[in-house]
């Protein structure tokens, strides 16, 4: 849940582009993305919102002396604690007044002239979402290895086209904004919405830079909770495969019964079966407590969804005085 009175903005002019930039230990890099940003000058002009989500470096500081200077209208939104990239760039994707909105991290992996390609491409060719697509990737080898399982599943779980990249640097309209911004559940995956709002989505390919400054933010664990919200909030695949599972196993073991008792019909001296009953043992015990753990998974995030665990929780919200 967003408190909405926070995010209540003065009426302004509608604008070409509004550029969202999730924030978090990005000190060394946002304000030399917003430059790079303001020297663009799209169709309909350009805004640029900065979503501070709980960073504990000086970037709410670098990123409220940006509103005094701005040469573009900047919005700067302060989340009260760190909620995850995806519930920051939702709070972003509320405040946007964008006919288009492009999304993109603030680490300068994507190059900023990049935006006008993506948007042009958007806008010209009637695209509700367009993703990019990297030439040469250039994250850690296990960071690949992982966006590329990411893709996989997603192929399995989501209604998108086969083939096509999931990347945190898309385009999107305004339609399919207001679309995704109805949801206010506390695990929003923004590229599971959208599959959910429209199909007529493309992708074209950009550029991919080494990273400017610092490490990815983008743990292990981050990676493991990003699958879940995948896997868990917009498909019911996993408990399907649970339930597979389990009558997979059942037939093993009617058959293995069965076997077990032609074995003590036809042999007077049955061996006692100790290993065939352990080996039978873990194994359904194994599938049971996989079954268990998806379920618990489902079941954990239904309470916390019924008890309004918070998407984000605003601040605070600053307004460049730029026209």
């Amino acid at each position: 849940m967003i408190e909405e009175f926070a995010l209540d903005a003065p009426e302004l002019p509608p604008i070409g582009l509004s550029v969202v930039v999730p924030v978090y230990n990005g000190e060394a890099t946002v304000a030399l993305l917003v430059a790079a940003l303001e020297a663009l000058a799209p169709a309909g002009g350009i805004e640029i919102v900065l979503v501070n989500d709980g960073s504990p470096d000086k970037s709410a500081e670098i990123c409220r002396a940006l509103v005094g200077t701005a040469r573009v209208p900047l919005v700067y939104v302060e989340h009260s604690r760190n909620f995850g990239e995806h519930n920051a760039v939702m709070t972003g994707l509320r405040v946007a007044r964008g006919g288009h909105v492009i999304t993109m991290d603030d680490d300068l992996q994507n190059p900023p002239e990049e935006v006008l390609k993506l948007y042009d491409h958007a806008r010209l060719g009637g695209w509700d979402v367009v993703y990019t697509r990297y030439v040469v990737k250039e994250h850690a080898g296990w960071r690949n290895l992982g966006s590329r399982f990411a893709n996989h599943v997603a192929d399995l779980l989501l209604d998108k086209p086969k083939g096509l990249y999931l990347s945190s640097f898309r385009c999107m309209s305004a339609m399919a904004v207001r679309a995704v911004t109805r949801y206010h559940g506390p695990y929003p995956y923004i590229d599971g919405l959208l599959m959910q709002v429209t199909q007529r989505i493309d992708s074209i390919a950009v550029r991919h830079l080494p990273r400017a400054e610092g490490r990815s933010n983008y743990t292990l664990k981050r990676l493991v909770r990003l699958w879940l919200n995948l896997a868990t909030s917009f498909s019911l695949f996993p408990l399907r495969l649970a339930t597979i599972a389990g009558a997979i196993m059942a037939m093993l073991g009617t058959l293995g019964a069965i076997a077990t008792i032609l074995e003590a019909l036809t042999r007077r001296n049955t061996p006692s079966g100790w290993a065939s009953t352990m080996t039978v043992i873990l194994l359904v015990s194994g599938v049971q407590s996989m079954i268990l753990g998806v379920l618990g998974e489902y079941v954990g995030r239904t309470f916390l969804s019924a008890n309004n665990k918070p998407q984000g929780n605003v601040r605070l919200i600053e307004r460049s005085e730029a026209p």
